[in-house]
């Protein structure tokens, strides 16, 4: 397509949504203001889309775009280009530059429902990059206001994300604040999806109107460089959904195969919040002839925390496991497989392990030698422990060796706990390409442990979409708020769906018991109802720690969430096949559903299922929003359309609300 392009006009080739003709009419306006800041549009003639570049009183440049009459998103470029700013065009795209910064705007697609961008720079070490999307804009003839999905797995998940705040904040993995997931994904109601690439050191800043995109050579990424990228991708669809599906097949993994089905339909039961630490091999079978006796049933049992001689040694303790293959020959006999916890983390006290992986240059260390390969975890104290190095193949090969020994002794897999980059010394000196440092290590770790297959369990993940594993929600509180407690699990269950990890592993029932927080049986069945139609269903406290009643509950609940597992292993199979997330947000049904979009305490399975719990404390009724559909509640076989509210639904403690579409057959 040749265009005559005038100096300073501003040359997009399909930067919009959907162009659905197959040839294009193109035509282009330039706009001169009377202070000759300059507007340049892009318009599409087979659709209504538009994008626009405009400079602003003070240089900076404002890119939108347009469906018609109505913005959809903008996006502020902030950094003063100066008045001698420039545009330059090139086959699909146009350079813009001024004041030593130069962004590259370049066409990657345009398929009929779907336009794709990138922007990009290179940078200098000292500059700073910093992009601004604005949050808060309306569009349509309503002026609906933005809402946004996706963004980091956090403690106090908040739904939609626009409630999120964060002030210079580094973009990995971390332990802090449980942002163990951290896809740089941003998608809105407007249709308009945001990713940032991963070889960006991206931090971010969020407040109620914008969230700011900024590059900079600073800790915790690699600063030894003198060049480095800031690149990002736009992609414009129809709605979110069809913006979400987009995503995943052009920016976000998607799975290869599902996860070891008994995890789907039996509930996981471990040892760590009930006998906590230590533990023996007469712990672990007591806790399962009480699982059998009371007539539950069982994926598998996780051995959790200090089985080992000490952290790191991947050795039972021959005092408290005096026979490991007894105790595994004897579980397999009672019908359950054994799994265990594992990490990443060698104590310094952990020898000869310890002075074996230091003398090999197993363990990660810092740039700088006073803090050597110093760090801290959960079960250390300050600088007692360190991190293995699984950037370093030689010291995957020593780790996975020593797991496949355990397997030796009956263990059938495993739960891998940690693996987030912050635990790692600050400024580490490891291998790989510096563009990705440190986050690579996350990938390793957790590509390491998905080597053993489908029955294991991680809580962390970068760019791993792809892989046949549960992935687990960092631990909640026993609590009933935003703060980490109930209130944070669904928001969390779509933040995990919305960011391609479909296969979400929910913590245990009624959460860690942390602290001076008290179980209550009423936390503990709620809780236990709000996950019934998630992808799996892990115990650690038990029923019978609360009483007779909690045990017939439970049982019930257990039962409903069986009936459906071969429902939710379809689910599971489609999120292979086409990349659909197994529990969508309810406005997964309509896009454009404003009650829908904002609606944080219920979620989907699949397309046919709407589950809205009590997540209350006292509460025995609440009001619950259908999406559009002619819905069958699950509790009363009562038939309701959908669009529209059900006010003061009654549940009581043993009820769950959910609602069955219509149409839907149980195989």
């Amino acid at each position: 397509m040749a265009i005559r392009v005038t100096k300073k006009c501003f040359l997009l080739s399909t930067l919009g949504v959907l162009v659905v003709a197959a040839a294009l009419t193109v035509t282009l306006v330039l706009v001169l203001r009377d202070d000759e800041e300059i507007s340049e549009t892009y318009r599409f003639a087979a659709s209504s889309i538009e994008v626009r570049l405009e400079e602003q009183p003070d240089h900076r440049y404002v890119l939108s775009i347009h469906r018609g009459d109505d913005r959809v998103q903008r996006i502020t470029f902030d950094h003063d280009f100066t008045d001698d700013s420039d545009i330059e065009t090139f086959p699909k795209g146009m350079r813009l530059y001024g004041n030593g910064h130069s962004v590259e705007i370049r066409e990657l697609e345009d398929s009929a429902g779907f336009a794709f961008l990138s922007i990009s720079r290179t940078l200098r070490k000292g500059q700073i990059g910093s992009d601004v999307l604005h949050l808060h804009d309306t569009f349509g003839a309503e002026q609906t206001p933005l809402h946004w999905y996706g963004g980091p797995e956090l403690m106090e998940q908040y739904y939609p994300i626009e409630k999120l705040r964060f002030d210079d904040y580094p973009y990995i993995t971390k332990e802090l604040h449980s942002a163990a997931i951290i896809e740089r994904y941003w998608v809105s109601t407007a249709g308009v999806f945001f990713y940032v690439d991963k070889e960006v050191p991206l931090f971010i800043d969020q407040n109620d109107q914008v969230l700011r995109f900024t590059a900079k050579k600073e800790l915790p990424y690699y600063t030894y460089d003198d060049e480095f990228v800031f690149n990002y991708r736009i992609g414009v669809a129809a709605d979110a959904r069809e913006a979400h599906q987009k995503a995943v097949e052009r920016v976000l993994n998607q799975p290869v195969d599902i996860p070891d089905e008994r995890m789907v339909r039996q509930p996981i039961w471990s040892t760590w919040v009930r006998y906590r630490r230590p533990i023996s091999q007469q712990t672990v079978l007591d806790f399962a002839r009480e699982i059998n006796a009371y007539g539950f049933k069982n994926a598998q049992l996780d051995i959790d925390d200090l089985w080992e001689v000490c952290y790191g040694s991947l050795t039972f303790n021959t005092i408290t496991f005096p026979n490991v293959t007894e105790m595994t020959e004897t579980l397999r006999e009672m019908g359950f497989r054994v799994t265990l916890w594992v990490h990443p983390f060698i104590n310094k006290n952990c020898d000869p392990w310890y002075t074996e992986a230091l003398s090999k240059g197993y363990l990660v260390k810092s740039h700088n030698e006073t803090i050597g390969y110093n760090t801290k975890w959960w079960n250390s104290g300050e600088n007692e422990a360190s991190y293995i190095n699984f950037n370093n193949p030689d010291a995957v090969e020593w780790y996975r060796r020593r797991l496949r020994e355990l397997q030796d002794l009956g263990i059938d897999n495993f739960k891998f706990d940690a693996g987030e980059t912050s635990w790692a010394p600050a400024d580490p000196d490891i291998e790989g390409p510096t563009a990705l440092l440190p986050s690579s290590q996350t990938v390793n770790f957790v590509r390491m442990c998905a080597a053993f297959g489908g029955m294991i369990e991680v809580r962390t993940g970068w760019g791993t979409q792809d892989l046949p594993v549960f992935v687990r929600m960092l631990d909640f509180d026993t609590r009933w708020g935003w703060n980490n407690g109930l209130l944070s699990l669904i928001p969390t269950l779509l933040q995990m769906n919305l960011n391609g990890y479909p296969f979400v592993l929910p913590d245990m029932i009624g959460g860690n018991v942390y602290g001076d927080d008290i179980l209550t049986k009423e936390l503990f069945i709620r809780w236990l109802e709000a996950s019934v139609f998630m992808p799996s269903i892990q115990f650690s406290k038990t029923p019978w720690d609360i009483d007779e009643e909690s045990i017939t509950i439970s049982k019930k609940f257990a039962q409903l969430h069986e009936t459906y597992s071969d429902y939710i292993i379809q689910r599971m199979r489609l999120a292979v096949s086409h990349g659909t997330p197994v529990n969508p947000p309810i406005w997964w049904l309509d896009p454009t559903d404003k009650i829908a979009q904002t609606i944080y305490d219920e979620y989907l399975l699949g397309e046919d299922i709407v589950v809205a719990p009590v997540l209350a404390e006292f509460a025995t009724t609440r009001d619950i929003y259908l999406p559009k559909g002619t819905w069958r509640d699950g509790n009363t076989n009562r038939v309701h359309e959908g669009g529209r509210w059900i006010y003061n639904y009654t549940a009581p403690m043993d009820t769950l609300p959910y609602f069955v579409s219509a149409t839907f057959q149980l195989n």
